[in-house]
């Protein structure tokens, strides 16, 4: 007897990126974490049962960072300043790009496509970036207020 999982399609996998991201995010601020065993423990305690490869890809992504501490250990730590901490939207003639943390930019893609069919045509997304190309005859104005509204 062969038992089948559902497929899942880019867009699920990447949501479940963004929410693994946003656990271990979580989990750094509230746990002092000296190693990716323990990381790994948190996380499937929270439903994100991960691989060691997965999570070292992700604390990368996250430009975690493994500092020396008070008491002599060393702990994961998110950095201060992070390359990108939060979407910014720039314009080049009538296409739009959004910037986004790593990792996150094909989630946030799917939900524009997903959201705003009046205003957007199609975004392309990579792993931080995202083309939007929007509607013809769609102000700037009214395509930020769209990405606003989205983000």
């Amino acid at each position: 007897m062969h038992i089948f999982a559902p497929k899942m399609n880019i867009y699920t996998n990447r949501s479940m990126v963004k929410n693994r991201l946003d656990a271990i995010v979580r989990i750094l601020k509230d746990h002092a974490i000296e190693n990716q065993e323990d990381l790994l423990k948190e996380l499937e305690k929270v439903g994100f049962p991960t691989t060691q490869a997965t999570l070292s890809r992700d604390l990368k992504r996250l430009q975690v960072l493994k500092i020396h501490s008070t008491d002599g250990s060393y702990v994961y730590r998110l950095p201060a300043h992070p390359q990108v901490d939060h979407q910014t939207i720039e314009f080049s003639g009538n296409l739009a790009v959004v910037r986004t943390r790593p990792g996150y930019a094909m989630g946030i893609a799917y939900d524009i496509d997903a959201n705003a069919s009046k205003e957007i045509l199609a975004t392309i997304a990579g792993d931080d970036t995202i083309l939007v190309i929007p509607r013809e005859g769609i102000s700037r104005n009214r395509i930020v207020e769209v990405l606003q509204r989205l983000l």
